[in-house]
């Protein structure tokens, strides 16, 4: 991971570079050809959450029937607002379940606000409001599509060898075409399973590309539920969210520690993992990429919200003074070229 990081983001406070961000991006072009690449775009990372759209390509390949609002909240890391919960109280209802099979970590809602709220109506930390609930609904939900099979016991549905989690890691596999030779536990106690950036990058364009190519399979429903329901998938704030918002047809999923994979409905993909794992340059080494891939051509986008996502001030006395810049020039395919 270190060895071959490369500088992707500068923190510019006044006229000094304050700090630099290291890590390894690829962009590929539509045919799947390298676009750019920095760093190694063939390191093994653990993706984390932006594996969430893949994960919830298995569970509709597995039985599970959700779309619209209730699929986007499959592939979320959601801020916690009550609309998320009930959006996955929703999905718990619809499988017979309540909040009580939910078995991923408790936490408060990612929100300031929502959380305020949350602990102001004597909550504590709870597996519903916890940013990853909507994936782990969905699982109990493909469970319960097999209810009286054996092997399919939603008591168990965390488990690496559980079916649920087996359909994950083959849609995983299959949509990267990459193995996932190291699996662990990701911070919401469901299994996680590694790739490469390319790979990533690659699975991403399978599904963005999905609903004209393959209109109507698990891949273009979930791409259809991401981009028409782009604030269920992070928040109204959220650089996710505001890229979905700004790109049409965009399909963008962050992940925990400095992960990030999208693409453009042509299928031109970018992925990129920043090493610290910090959180601060992804939204302007996103939306950089973005540019790289030709997100300015894309009909109907929002060129004014794509500069904003990118526009991350440095702070002095609450005042700008400075800005996260891009190592790297967003430029247009034809000048990358």
């Amino acid at each position: 991971m270190a060895s071959a990081a490369v500088p992707l983001a500068r923190v510019v406070r006044g006229d000094l570079v304050e700090s630099v961000h290291l890590g390894h991006l690829v962009v590929l072009a539509p045919d799947g050809s390298v676009r750019l690449a920095l760093g190694d775009p063939e390191v093994t990372v653990l993706a984390r959450s932006s594996l969430k759209p893949l994960q919830a390509v298995g569970m509709l390949r597995a039985g599970l029937d959700l779309d619209g609002p209730h699929l986007a909240l499959a592939c979320a890391s959601h801020d916690g607002t009550p609309e998320h919960l009930r959006v996955v109280r929703e999905t718990l209802l619809g499988a017979g379940l309540d909040e009580a099979a939910l078995d991923n970590t408790p936490d408060f809602p990612l929100d300031a606000e929502a959380a305020f709220a949350w602990r102001t109506e004597g909550h504590g930390r709870e597996p519903v409001a916890q940013n990853c609930s909507g994936k782990h609904a969905a699982m109990l939900a493909t469970c319960v599509a097999h209810a009286g099979e054996p092997g399919w016991e939603p008591a168990e549905y965390r488990e690496p060898e559980h079916p649920v989690q087996v359909a994950c890691r083959a849609a995983v596999e299959e949509l990267t075409g990459e193995q996932a030779w190291h699996v662990t536990v990701d911070g919401c106690g469901a299994p996680l399973f590694s790739t490469t950036l390319t790979g990533l990058a690659r699975a991403f364009a399978r599904i963005a590309v999905a609903p004209v190519a393959d209109p109507g399979t698990p891949l273009a429903r979930v791409a259809l539920a991401m981009a028409e329901h782009p604030e269920l998938v992070g928040g109204a704030e959220r650089d996710v969210t505001r890229a979905m918002r700004a790109v049409p047809g965009l399909v963008a999923k962050d992940g925990a520690d400095g992960v990030y994979a999208a693409a453009l409905p042509d299928g031109s993909a970018v992925a990129f993992k920043v090493a610290d794992g910090g959180g601060r340059p992804r939204p302007a080494v996103l939306a950089a990429a973005l540019r790289v891939a030709g997100a300015a051509g894309v009909p109907g986008v929002d060129l004014a919200a794509l500069d904003a996502l990118g526009d991350v001030p440095v702070l002095g006395h609450g005042e700008p003074v400075g800005s996260v810049v891009p190592a790297f020039a967003a430029a247009a395919p034809e000048a990358v070229a």
